[in-house]
C-alpha cells in the first residue's frame, strides 16, 4: 500500500506567500525611504536651531545692555532718594528748631505784653508834677509859633531826629555835655510821636529801627540815654551825611519833624554845596515853610583844647547858623562843655552866641 504524500495545509497556497513577501518588501522599502529623508530633516532642524540660538544670544545681549542702563538709573534714583531723605531729616530738624524758637518767642511775647501792660499802667499813673508839665506843654503848643520856644528853640514838632557827632574830639571832651543837652531837649518834648538817633555819618544808634520811628515811651527814652553814654562809632566830623539821610528818609508833608544836630566841627570842603544840597531835598510846603526844621547845638571843643586849630569849629558854627536860619530852626552855641551851676539844679539851653 503506497504511502500518501503529505501536502500543504488547506487554504495555504503560493498566493498567500506572495502577499506576505510583498508586505515585507513594502516595509523594507518604507524603512529605506525613511532613512534617506532623515538626514535632510536633521540638517534643516540643526540650521533652524542655530539661527534660534543666535537670535536668543542677540536678545540676551540686548537684555543685558538694558539691564545695565536700568541698574544705573536705579543707582541714580537710590542716590536721589537718599539725598531727599537727608533733606527731609534736615527740614525736620529746622522745623523742630523753629517750633522751639516760636515757643520761646511766644513766651517772650507774653512776657513783653506783661511788661508793656505794666509800663502802660505806670504811664497812666502820672505824678502831679508830670501832669503839670504836660499841661504847660499843651499851653506852649497853643501859643503862636514865635512863642513856642525853649532856650530859643521851637518845640512844636511831633517827630524829632538827633544827628550827633561821634568823633573822638566830641566823645573825649564833650560827651557829658552831650548827655545833658540830649536830656534837656527830650525834657522839652514830654511826648512826641516818634524819635530817631543817628550819628553825623548817618549810622543809626539802633539798626533794628533803621528807616523807622522809635516809639516814644519813658522806657525807650531811658534806653536811648543809656546807650548814648557808650555810643562811640566812626565819624568824619561832618554832619552833612546825617542831615541829608535824615531828611531823605523821614521827610513827609503830613509830619512836623525837627532835626537836632550836635557837633563841634565841620571838615567838609564847601559850606555852599551843603546849603544848596539841603535846600534841594528839604522842600517848602504850600505856605513857604520847610518840611523839616533844623536846629543845632555847637560844642566849643575846638576852642577849649589847647594846641588844636579852631578853624573847623568856626566852619561848623557858620554852616549850622546858615542851615538853621534857612530851615526854620535855631543855632545854639555853648560857652563851655562844663556843667552849669547856680540855677537851683536847672540847666536850660543857653541863648545863641
Amino acid at each position: 500500500m503506497r504511502r500518501r504524500r503529505r501536502g500543504l495545509p488547506e487554504g495555504f497556497s503560493l498566493s498567500f506567500l506572495d502577499a506576505i513577501c510583498c508586505g515585507f518588501g513594502a516595509i523594507v522599502l518604507l524603512l529605506v525611504l525613511t532613512k534617506i529623508g532623515e538626514p535632510r530633516a536633521l540638517e534643516k532642524a540643526r540650521l533652524d536651531l542655530d539661527g534660534l540660538v543666535e537670535k536668543l544670544e542677540q536678545e540676551l545681549y540686548e537684555i543685558r545692555g538694558e539691564t545695565e542702563v536700568l541698574n544705573r538709573h536705579l543707582t541714580s534714583r537710590q542716590q536721589q532718594l537718599s539725598e531727599q531723605r537727608e533733606l527731609i531729616a534736615r527740614l525736620k530738624g529746622d522745623l523742630s528748631r523753629i517750633q522751639g524758637e516760636f515757643a520761646g518767642s511766644k513766651q517772650d511775647s507774653e512776657v513783653q505784653d506783661i511788661i508793656e501792660g505794666r509800663l502802660l499802667a505806670a504811664e497812666q499813673k502820672l505824678t502831679v508834677e508830670m501832669q503839670r508839665l504836660q499841661q504847660q506843654q499843651s499851653q506852649v503848643r497853643s501859643r503862636p509859633i514865635d512863642q513856642q520856644l525853649v532856650g530859643g528853640i521851637p518845640v512844636d514838632s511831633e517827630f524829632i531826629i538827633f544827628v550827633i557827632d561821634t568823633s573822638g574830639s566830641m566823645f573825649t571832651y564833650a560827651w557829658p555835655a552831650v548827655l545833658r543837652k540830649m536830656t534837656q531837649v527830650l525834657d522839652a518834648y514830654p511826648k512826641v510821636k516818634g524819635i530817631q538817633i543817628m550819628n553825623d555819618m548817618g549810622q543809626y544808634m539802633f539798626p533794628s529801627y533803621a528807616g523807622k520811628w522809635i516809639p516814644d515811651t519813658p522806657g525807650r527814652r531811658k534806653v536811648i540815654l543809656d546807650r548814648l553814654r557808650t555810643w562811640s562809632v566812626f565819624s568824619n566830623s561832618s554832619p552833612v551825611e546825617g542831615i541829608t539821610r535824615a531828611i531823605r528818609t523821614f521827610v513827609a508833608p503830613d509830619k512836623k519833624i525837627s532835626i537836632y544836630v550836635f557837633g563841634d566841627e565841620f571838615t567838609g570842603r564847601s559850606i555852599d554845596d551843603v546849603v544848596t544840597s539841603v535846600d534841594r531835598i528839604n522842600r517848602r510846603d504850600s505856605r513857604g515853610n520847610r518840611l523839616v526844621r533844623i536846629h543845632a547845638i555847637g560844642f566849643p571843643v575846638m576852642f577849649s583844647v589847647s594846641g588844636v586849630s579852631n578853624s573847623t569849629g568856626v566852619r561848623f558854627a557858620t554852616l549850622m547858623r546858615i542851615l538853621c536860619h534857612r530851615n526854620g530852626g535855631t543855632f545854639v552855641g555853648l560857652n563851655s562843655t562844663r556843667p552849669e551851676r547856680g540855677r537851683g539844679g536847672r540847666s536850660d539851653l543857653p541863648a545863641d552866641l
